[in-house]
């Protein structure tokens, strides 16, 4: 889901996602320090069509979604994920078969998002093909602005939390030999999220 992305990485705060300091020397950071989602979230404020009460349902899954996404992109070790039990966590999407936190984090975000069942001449995306690195590094590169996401509707609370999300950026950078565009991508989804706690364990997108 956000796959949002960062501008460069520093320690920061961030009023969207928590977890980011304050945790101690212990956390393993793929780039060393904590992300800095800035530019992101500028596109976010500019771009997102719901401005959502503080402390609501709907502003706390935006939040955690967007919290679990910076841990899956930049934390090395799922034993410092705060978003999660490791234990319990299970990442299905379109009825495939359910990840482990331990395949997701290796996979990464894009990866375990958009596996398909299309042959593979049909696949604009080939995720059997792309690394952690490169897909992170594909997408910072396709849409340099980040690829922004909110929730548009939660149609039930916890523990089984269903919501619509929409993502969207802006084609400025080069995919694969196609040159930029500089045009709007927007998708919209549904998905099910079960908490235990108002921890998510089980994150679940059906089609």
């Amino acid at each position: 889901m956000d796959m949002e992305e960062t501008s460069k990485e520093k320690a920061v705060g961030d009023k969207y996602r928590s977890y980011l300091g304050g945790e101690g020397d212990d956390t393993h950071w793929r780039h060393g320090s904590p992300p800095t989602y800035d530019i992101v979230n500028k596109l976010f404020e500019e771009g997102r069509t719901k401005v959502w009460p503080k402390g609501s349902l709907e502003e706390v899954v935006q939040n955690a979604i967007k919290t679990w996404e910076m841990e899956l992109s930049h934390k090395t070790r799922l034993e410092d994920f705060k978003t999660i039990n490791p234990d319990k966590f299970k990442f299905t999407v379109n009825g495939r078969r359910a990840l482990s936190g331990e395949e997701t984090l290796k996979l990464g975000s894009y990866n375990a998002l958009l596996q398909s069942s299309l042959p593979e001449e049909l696949q604009y995306y080939k995720a059997g093909s792309e690394t952690f690195e490169s897909s992170h590094e594909l997408f910072r590169r396709t849409f340099p602005r980040g690829f922004a996401w909110e929730v548009v509707d939660v149609y039930s609370g916890p523990p089984v939390i269903a919501f619509k999300y929409r993502h969207w950026g802006y084609m400025e950078g080069p995919y694969k030999g196609h040159a930029p565009t500089g045009e709007k991508v927007e998708f919209y989804g549904v998905a099910i999220l079960k908490v235990s706690l108002l921890i998510p364990y089980v994150l679940y997108s059906p089609v």
